[in-house]
């Protein structure tokens, strides 16, 4: 990453405006072209820099609920279990772990109810026991990347 990636990954982080032309408005205020802006944020997605671009949701403040899961799958069997996994709407994101619960995953619906069946379906579906992981405190993480 050069300082203008540090700097993009620096403003993306800190919100995305909302009007007509949002990248625009972003690589004025990084003095870049739209184009460069929207092409450095797909290497930066491409690269694996970004794992993600997109808003993230606080499900509870609009009136559902979220999880955090996770399990221990064969390595053999990792992708027929994460495809299973993914296939239900309500996973939010999937992700792949060096640790021996090695698939975590955030599953968001309209009630804590919905979740519990989720998880419930999911574990029926891979047959491998989903640890669930409830929120007891939100804690926001500043990332600033020195440019």
């Amino acid at each position: 990453m050069d300082d203008t990636d540090r700097a993009l990954v620096n403003s993306l982080q800190r919100g995305f405006p909302v009007v007509e032309r949002p990248y625009l408005q972003v690589a004025r205020e990084l003095g870049l072209a739209e184009e460069e802006l929207i092409a450095r944020t797909g290497n930066l997605l491409d690269q694996g820099v970004l794992s993600r671009f997109g808003p993230l949701y606080q499900a509870e403040r609009l009136g559902g609920a979220y999880t955090l899961a996770a399990m221990q799958v064969a390595e053999a069997d990792y992708d027929r279990v994460a495809g299973l996994v993914n296939a239900h709407a309500e996973v939010a994101h999937n992700y792949r772990r060096e640790h021996a619960f090695n698939m975590w995953f955030v599953v968001a619906a309209l009630s804590a109810a919905a979740v519990a069946r989720t998880l419930l379906a999911i574990e029926r579906d891979c047959g491998c026991p989903v640890i669930e992981f409830q929120k007891l405190r939100e804690y926001f993480v500043d990332l600033d990347l020195p440019v």
